[in-house]
């Protein structure tokens, strides 16, 4: 089965890719049918150059993109259609993920009840504060008649 797929090359920590035709059991780096282009994602801007006619053809022909090169071709308006999800997620990876998902929900709930705790302690501390002064002439009448009593 024929496959476009990404060829690297380049220095270390400066990858530049070929988008090559080639069979899809082989390796990257052995014979290629053609090269269809090339991509350098690390430059600014990013060069992207793709022999569009060609890429056409092959595809045509019954030629499959592999997942980041179809993103690219979708991308570039070279074919049309959803992207690929093309980057794969360990096990692990996911396990860790879905812990971090779990805590994070977790201590928004405490901040949400925390927060409701403290409107509510407001709340009572309003209300108190509006019953104190009713409370405080009460309690202020209340020993001046025991007072006067006691002299009397």
């Amino acid at each position: 089965m024929l496959t476009i797929r990404l060829q690297r090359m380049g220095k270390k920590k400066n990858p530049t890719y070929r988008l090559i035709i080639s069979e899809k059991a082989r390796d990257t780096q052995y014979n290629s049918l053609e090269i269809l282009g090339h991509y350098s994602p690390t430059q600014i801007p990013k060069v992207l150059e793709l022999k569009a006619d060609r890429i056409k053809h092959w595809l045509s022909v019954g030629a499959q993109a592999s997942n980041t090169v179809h993103n690219i071709l979708v991308r570039e308006g070279i074919l049309e259609g959803k992207k690929k999800k093309s980057v794969r997620i360990t096990n692990k990876r996911k396990a860790k993920i879905e812990t971090k998902k779990a805590e994070s929900l977790e201590k928004e709930k405490a901040s949400k009840e925390a927060k409701e705790a403290e409107k509510v302690a407001a709340e009572e501390a309003k209300k108190a504060e509006e019953a104190t002064p009713v409370e405080e002439k009460t309690e202020e009448v209340a020993p001046a008649e025991t007072t006067e009593e006691a002299k009397a």
